[in-house]
């Protein structure tokens, strides 16, 4: 069948980002995870006491969504909450969340090695600048 949509860049990112996140989010499956909370997971790691808004605006997920996904990891014993000022809190991670996350970045790395691995050879090295380009 023919696909006239195949040569508009916006289409064929949108194609790629939907097959890569299914195969990323049935191997985070495996570990009772998403891509959003293993995106999560590892902006706190790397900003311990961000606030909820902070992480939101970097994820670019609404309150509405990032509250209840932020409760799901609080039940699960993988992010605790502290005050960071008068009325603050901070999101950290626990020693749970700590382990989940290091499991997660595995996964991760694996998966996007294998997904650069498709890329032609001679376009690698630009495939992130690119990317970065059209949202940054």
């Amino acid at each position: 069948m023919t696909d006239p949509l195949a040569r508009y860049p916006g289409y064929a990112l949108r194609r790629a980002a939907s097959a890569a996140g299914a195969v990323l989010n049935e191997r985070l499956g495996e570990m009772g995870l998403r891509q959003a909370s293993m995106s999560v997971l590892m902006l706190v790691e790397a900003n311990p006491d961000i606030t909820a808004s902070a992480l939101g605006r970097k994820l670019d997920i609404q309150r509405a969504n990032m509250v209840p996904l932020l409760k799901r990891l609080e039940q699960a014993g993988l992010i605790d909450r502290r005050a960071i000022d008068g009325k603050s809190q901070g999101l950290v991670l626990t020693e749970e969340g700590m382990r989940t996350c290091a499991d997660a970045r595995k996964v991760v790395e694996t998966f996007e090695a294998e997904l650069l691995a498709r890329v032609p050879e001679e376009h690698r090295d630009h495939l992130l600048p690119a990317l970065n380009a059209l949202w940054d």
